[in-house]
């Protein structure tokens, strides 16, 4: 009988775990949640979807409206966390190091910033027009993953 033991790479050993708060019901954001579980291997990102049971308003601080308008995340043991600073922590546990590099930049954040703003006024227009295609092609990279393992 062989025992699997996950190993955490040495860059990953002082990372506390992230729960992303994210909108179950627009596709472009199961798009992405789909494609983070998908690289999740350390197993630091936990998602809830904030249409659901789980999520817990009072518990996060965070109201759903809230949730809605800017992206929300809790570092394990402390308070929530919003904006781009989610990204950046999201992406640097699912070991994407040029995008948590890239939503880490000062100098960018302002663009990020408005990009989501604009992203959650218009969330369910453009993800009826992209998401479907994106959450496709999110299922089926996760899906080769999995295969291939």
């Amino acid at each position: 009988m062989s025992v699997s033991v996950k190993r955490m790479s040495p860059a990953h050993l002082a990372l506390k775990p992230l729960t992303l708060f994210y909108d179950g019901a627009c596709p472009l954001c199961q798009a992405e949640i789909v494609y983070l579980a998908s690289r999740n291997h350390e197993g630091l990102l936990h998602f809830v979807d904030i249409n659901g049971p789980e999520y817990d308003p009072q518990s996060v601080g965070v109201s759903c409206e809230q949730a809605l308008a800017r992206m929300y995340g809790q570092l394990e043991g402390q308070t929530a966390i919003h904006g781009v600073p989610v990204f950046a922590e999201a992406y640097r546990r699912a070991n994407l190091p040029f995008l948590a590099w890239l939503f880490s930049q000062p100098l960018l954040r302002p663009i990020w910033n408005l990009s989501y703003r604009f992203f959650a006024k218009y969330r369910y227009t453009i993800s009826g027009l992209i998401g479907p295609f994106f959450l496709r092609l999110a299922k089926r990279v996760s899906h080769s993953k999995s295969t291939s393992i």
